[in-house]
């Protein structure tokens, strides 16, 4: 038959429920380290998330690296061999070309209403594009044919300026607006048409700014519309490992030379990973502070405990107990404490992970507005990354205070003495 040690034996005699105030205090206690790991593991999965989805939506619609002429403004002109240079790399999967700029969309409604928005265009190669990018993939509506005049717009510029699947849209490229500039300069009478283009599908690639600030064309289409002849702003290319790009960066800098400018997504999106890392860290220290507090009301209840049960420690060590046993006495109830709280709070916080976005939308009813935001948090429901390091550091940290948190009132419980302690009694 399993018997247990004395010492754990009597610390579970000691919690069992009754109407005193210590055993109220230990159970705030409880509740107190129970929230704060279930808000811990839920605030560190969510943020881990949001880590993990904005990498994978970042990387799926842009390039590891981007090569582009040092000098401002200029293009490439010879893409194809700079392209098979590139390429030849150990560590590169794939590279494509694309044209990039800012552009102005018109659209006229049938009462008479014009809405306008200033998109980015981005041309891409028809056979190259599907190995560095999901948009291609990403189409939610219609196909992504853009033979001739084709456009592919995302979901959030589609509902912004009012367009569906076979609607036509004018562009004013750079190039129309350098004409009429020049036009009024000249005082010249002629009228500079926009370029029209066709909605051929939409696009979701699950991240609210590229959802809502791009335009996708065709290469030769974005070559026209800049006047570039076969030229091309720069190459996109994508990595095996995506955080091998600083080591193939300095690869390509020797091979292409100064004359070309490398940048790594790292460096391109340095500021948001930080920022989101930044976060991360300080809301985890700040959370612990929650366990922390529970930890000072397990301290309270066993020096209050402490007090009430002198003439039995007193006994105890009259019986013979060693200083080592009474103290495993009182530091056992700091550690069932923090068991209970620890297990019950790592369930707590499961739970509500798995409902997040159940709850999130709750509270989205009752609040009368979106608490998710897509044009601030860039996502349209909310992330969650549990990682074991994450789950680990979270349960035996607060194990680990709330044990700490009993060390005291538990060694000075067992540097009573006998005589003093029956005394005091």
């Amino acid at each position: 038959m399993f018997r247990l040690p004395f010492e754990l034996f009597l610390a579970l005699r000691y919690l069992r429920p009754k109407r005193t105030s210590v055993s109220v205090i230990t159970l705030i206690s409880i509740l107190g380290v129970m929230l704060g790991v279930a808000v811990l593991i839920v605030v560190i999965a969510v943020m881990s998330g949001f880590d993990r989805e904005w990498r994978a939506k970042i990387l799926g619609f842009n390039s590891h690296i981007e090569i582009a002429r040092a000098e401002q403004n200029a293009t490439i002109r010879d893409w194809r061999t700079v392209m098979s240079l590139v390429t030849n790399l150990p560590r590169v999967q794939a590279a494509a070309p694309s044209v990039l700029g800012k552009v102005l969309a018109e659209v006229k409604l049938p009462n008479g209403e014009t809405l306008n928005d200033t998109p980015i265009l981005r041309g891409i190669h028809a056979g190259l594009e599907p190995q560095v990018s999901l948009i291609p993939r990403s189409v939610v509506l219609g196909t992504n044919d853009l033979d001739g005049r084709g456009a592919l717009i995302g979901k959030d510029l589609a509902v912004g300026l009012q367009l569906k699947v076979g609607d036509r849209f004018s562009v004013y490229s750079p190039a129309n607006v350098r004409r009429i500039v020049d036009n009024a300069k000249a005082k010249k009478d002629e009228a500079i048409l926009p370029d029209e283009l066709e909605v051929r599908g939409i696009f979701d690639v699950g991240f609210a700014d590229f959802n809502a600030l791009f335009v996708i064309t065709s290469l030769e289409t974005a070559q026209d519309f800049y006047e570039l002849g076969t030229q091309v702003h720069g190459l996109n290319v994508v990595l095996s490992d995506p955080f091998a790009a600083p080591a193939v960066q300095t690869q390509l800098r020797q091979i292409l030379g100064p004359e070309f400018r490398v940048i790594t997504w790292m460096e391109r999106y340095s500021e948001l990973f930080n920022t989101l890392v930044l976060e991360k860290n300080m809301i985890f220290f700040l959370l612990f502070f929650i366990v922390l507090v529970a930890a000072f009301g397990i301290t309270s209840s066993l020096i209050t405990f402490v007090v009430q049960k002198t003439r039995e420690v007193g006994v105890l060590k009259a019986l013979g107990a060693t200083r080592g046993q009474v103290v495993w006495i009182f530091l056992s109830q700091g550690i069932v404490v923090g068991v209970i709280g620890v297990t019950t709070g790592l369930g707590l916080g499961l739970l509500a992970l798995h409902y997040r976005n159940e709850f999130l939308h709750f509270l989205s009813h009752i609040a009368g507005r979106n608490l998710l935001t897509a044009s601030i948090y860039k996502l349209y429901d909310l992330p969650a990354d549990l990682m074991a390091s994450d789950v680990g550091m979270i349960c035996v940290g607060s194990l680990l205070i709330c044990t700490l948190a009993g060390a005291a009132p538990a060694w000075t419980a067992g540097r009573l003495q006998p005589v003093e302690a029956l005394r005091h009694e």
